[in-house]
């Protein structure tokens, strides 16, 4: 891949969903056909889960590799410009999810995170997860 352009780089930069995501429609899918029912980017739950299964106090996420931070200690470095900006922002975004997670188990819910690749290559194998935390939590 070659270089890009400040305007290819930004123009990629605002096709980034926060909801609704390639991911979230991949695993959102694979549990809609197993007949579990869930609520969505639900605003009164702490971290807006991507996906929640209120009344078992479920919350599964699905977190693209960029905005949380896989692989960060190695990554990082991969930033070329604008270093002090992105750099920050993404380890804000790890400590929010970190503050998240203690908050919701906190109040009594399960958290689940996937990694965005983790569901590419298998969205079912995802699905089975967060099915069985839902048997275990008495489905």
């Amino acid at each position: 891949m070659g270089s890009r352009t400040k305007e290819q780089i930004s123009y990629n930069m605002k096709q980034v969903r926060s909801k609704d995501s390639q991911i979230e429609l991949l695993l959102r899918k694979a549990l809609w056909r197993r007949g579990l029912r869930y609520r969505k980017n639900v605003k009164g739950i702490e971290g807006k889960p991507d996906i929640a299964f209120i009344g078992k106090k479920v919350a599964v996420f699905c977190d693209s590799e960029f905005w949380h931070g896989h692989d960060w200690e190695s990554r990082k470095d991969d930033f070329k410009s604008r270093r002090e900006y992105w750099i920050p922002k993404i380890e804000r975004n790890m400590v929010r999810d970190v503050e998240v997670n203690a908050a919701l188990e906190y109040d009594g819910w399960t958290v689940i995170r996937f990694w965005g690749k983790e569901i590419l290559k298998d969205a079912e194998r995802c699905a089975d997860v967060v099915e069985e935390t839902l048997k275990c939590k008495g489905t």
